[in-house]
């Protein structure tokens, strides 16, 4: 007897009925390879036979999963931390010292969090950077989520720690791919141009140019680290990132507040995508809006990230979608700028196309990444315009069910082992603060 608590275990073929999808009812088959194989009205008429497990939708909002471009997962573990503190001394005071605490086990726990999380608020794929990425390859491959991993790499502008880099970022790169696992990429993540001399920044360049891998790198957060930069190199961020080769259809380039207008067409030229943090940037305080406005008429791809736990401080790109939305609206004075059916394609298929995973849209031969939003709760009462509301008045709350790659994750609100992942996260995060504080 097949029991309901086997759809977690591994893919099956499935029939998911009443379900609003542009605009229509339509019912969507996924076949055994998780990949959608049936999409429209009736489905159910013809495939019904087909499918191990039939999921009653119940007229639920049936999207694309949702894609998290820029995030820290494992720093999960360090939600609220600290707060209320200027960027380079909450760097420099609390975060550095604490991190430098961190284990491999710490990361891997951090990461299961933070997939949890993403999982529980319709994430199915995001773009990671940080340490021990080993270990978070690990944990995402548990989760079942997508992910692109990249180790950050600081060198202080030390030859001798360049060197211990650069092997980290080569064995992460050989254990990703040892993995053989479709739904875990990996990439090479310089931190930044202010951590990252320019002999490192071209070895990452050359290295990712060679391997065939993006990059993953924050770019102009702050002020501070436009005129620094135009003080050591005498121009400003992107154009010195385009001497070292860094600027390149591959990369992803994370916040970039503080673009001037040449920047952003440099960024489309070389076909860099554009991570959008809106809530971590508002929250320490980087004193200017990315210059979306700019990037779209540049046709730069911008896409949606949240940003570590430590400064944002949560993973729910729900959340992350209207802020976005709003802030652009208020910053730049103009209530028309990023509608909500833009936010929410730079929440999809944008992010999809970025990290490669995809058309990030539901059309039959795409991989099943699907999430269903219920349109029952409150925040979808009425429904006068399900964009609208998926952008403006939902949180990650109201998803009901989440798969990736056909297999599903979430159903009814159930995650198997959620219980388990909180409270390892969460003792794993008192015996980090426990060490800092005593070491």
């Amino acid at each position: 007897m097949v029991r309901i608590t086997d759809i977690f275990e591994k893919k099956h073929s499935l029939l998911i009925t009443n379900v609003e999808a542009d605009g229509k009812i339509v019912d969507i088959f996924i076949d055994e390879t998780g990949t959608i194989a049936g999409l429209g009205e009736d489905k159910r008429v013809k495939h019904k036979g087909e499918a191990e497990f039939i999921i009653d939708g119940d007229r639920a909002i049936a999207l694309p999963g949702l894609v998290n471009t820029h995030t820290h997962a494992a720093m999960s573990l360090l939600r609220g931390y600290a707060d209320d503190m200027v960027l380079q001394d909450w760097l420099t005071q609390k975060i550095w010292p604490l991190e430098a605490h961190l284990t491999g086990n710490d990361v891997y726990l951090g990461t299961r969090l933070a997939c949890l999380e993403m999982i529980r608020s319709g994430t199915t794929a995001f773009n990671d950077m940080y340490f021990f990425m080993d270990e978070a390859a690990r944990a995402v491959d548990e989760s079942g989520m997508r992910a692109v991993l990249s180790y950050g790499f600081i060198d202080l502008f030390n030859s001798d720690k360049r060197e211990i880099e650069c092997k980290a970022t080569e064995n992460l790169i050989a254990r990703v791919r040892r993995m053989k696992n479709p739904r875990i990429k990996a990439s090479v993540g310089p931190h930044t141009i202010y951590t990252v001399s320019k002999e490192g920044l071209i070895w990452c360049a050359e290295f990712a140019k060679e391997q065939k891998i993006a990059i993953h790198i924050h770019l102009s957060e702050t002020e501070k680290e436009v005129q620094d930069c135009i003080t050591r190199y005498g121009m400003r961020p992107s154009a010195f990132l385009d001497t070292c080769g860094i600027l390149a259809p591959r990369t992803m380039a994370a916040h970039c507040c503080w673009l001037d207008e040449a920047e952003c067409t440099l960024l489309k030229k070389r076909g860099v995508s554009v991570s959008h943090n809106p809530a971590s940037n508002m929250k320490l305080a980087t004193h200017r809006a990315m210059p979306y406005p700019w990037l779209s008429a540049a046709g730069v791809n911008v896409c949606l990230g949240t940003d570590g736990c430590a400064s944002n401080n949560s993973l729910d790109l729900f959340a992350e979608m209207k802020i976005a939305a709003l802030l652009q609206k208020f910053y730049w004075n103009n209530p028309t700028l990023l509608p909500a059916q833009d936010a929410l394609a730079m929440a999809t298929a944008h992010g999809t196309e970025a990290l490669g995973f995809g058309p990030g849209r539901l059309t039959v031969g795409a991989a099943a990444d699907i999430v269903l939003v219920n349109t029952h709760r409150v925040c979808n009462t009425p429904l006068h315009n399900a964009t609208s509301n998926l952008v403006y008045s939902c949180n990650g709350g109201a998803v009901e069910a989440t798969i990736c790659d056909g297999k599903v994750l979430m159903l009814e609100g159930e995650i198997p082992g959620e219980a388990v992942i909180r409270e390892s996260a969460a003792l794993a995060a008192q015996e980090l603060v426990c060490r800092a504080q005593n070491g």
